[in-house]
């Protein structure tokens, strides 16, 4: 079944990127079979892949005045993805060498039916395409349309236990060919956790694909977390592996700097970063800065999630 969406939590269809500035699914459809070849090694889509985006079904959003689509060439050359270095444009140049096939997610822990799932299975959960809000805890935001299916679809399938609390993620470890890997910056692999109620929220999304093609290597491919009420760094890029388990987990950045980056990481105008103030945002294309809203704008789904708690303490 669909999940509806309030018309606060999408930009409008007619907003997204110009179709000309992205493959259309028809094009990736017709155009699979000759870029199956390289498909298990550059990261262009099987044609497992143009299939699952073809039969995606897109969530349309009320008919109401909301954020324009970042443009796709924005969105794949400015990003975080310390695997490939640090600089903003370093991703899209150094991801160019990573292998994203075979691949496979391992999912283990406190579940009943433990298991090892690999991307074309992955392709056949039931594809939507959604337009979520980006917000980076450095203070810049995107809106990006991504092609993906439920985690709460894919936890279902094994059957987590009544000791499952928290659900944990690891990215890729692969320094030869992620290059960052080999510095001090961040201790690798890259990890995350969510709590399970998180985990199963609808909003929560993996990722496959965005702007209707397949996930670029720089953005997280072939799989990736999008959680749209958190920081952009809780949505952990190229997914290998998946623990549910009792106690909350370790992630990344709060090893690094726990006084800076806490565990739920909510966006929250009210509560600054020690080095900068979180109440405001620069739209990636814009000179001006915007009011950031309080769980980036998708309270109405996720407040109750953290009803009660103090999300200052809790950051």
């Amino acid at each position: 079944m669909l999940f509806k969406f309030p018309a606060a939590s999408l930009a409008r269809e007619d907003e997204v990127t110009p179709r000309e500035l992205f493959l259309s699914r028809r094009t990736l459809l017709a155009g699979g079979a000759a870029a199956f070849a390289a498909g298990s090694l550059t990261g262009w889509p099987s044609l497992a892949q143009a299939a699952a985006f073809e039969a995606a079904t897109t969530v349309k959003p009320a008919d109401a005045k909301l954020d324009a689509v970042t443009p796709m060439k924005s969105a794949t050359t400015y990003n975080n993805y310390y695997e490939f270095g640090t600089g903003k444009s370093d991703p899209a140049d150094g991801a160019k060498a990573l292998r994203t096939r075979p691949w496979e997610i391992a999912i283990d822990g406190e579940v009943a039916k433990p298991t090892t799932i690999g991307i074309d299975d992955l392709l056949k959960f039931p594809m939507e395409e959604r337009v979520y809000r980006l917000r980076c805890v450095e203070g810049w935001s995107m809106v990006i349309p991504w092609i993906g299916f439920p985690l709460a679809e894919l936890l279902k399938r094994v059957e987590p236990t009544g000791n499952a609390k928290y659900v944990a993620f690891q990215t890729l470890l692969d320094p030869e060919r992620m290059y960052g890997q080999k510095s001090w910056v961040l201790k690798w692999p890259y990890v995350e956790g969510l709590r399970l109620d998180e985990a199963m929220n609808p909003l929560t999304l993996m990722a496959v694909g965005m702007y209707g093609e397949t996930m670029p290597n720089q953005n997280g491919a072939p799989i990736r977390l999008v959680v749209p009420w958190k920081y952009g760094f809780k949505s952990i890029k190229s997914v290998v592996k998946i623990s549910l388990v009792k106690e909350q987990p370790p992630t990344a950045w709060n090893l690094s700097q726990p006084r800076e980056y806490g565990f739920y990481s909510n966006v929250n105008p009210e509560v600054d970063h020690p080095r900068w103030s979180q109440a405001t945002e620069r739209r990636v294309g814009d000179f001006s800065r915007r009011k950031t809203l309080p769980f980036n704008g998708y309270g109405e789904e996720v407040a109750s999630l953290y009803a009660g708690m103090d999300l200052r303490a809790n950051f």
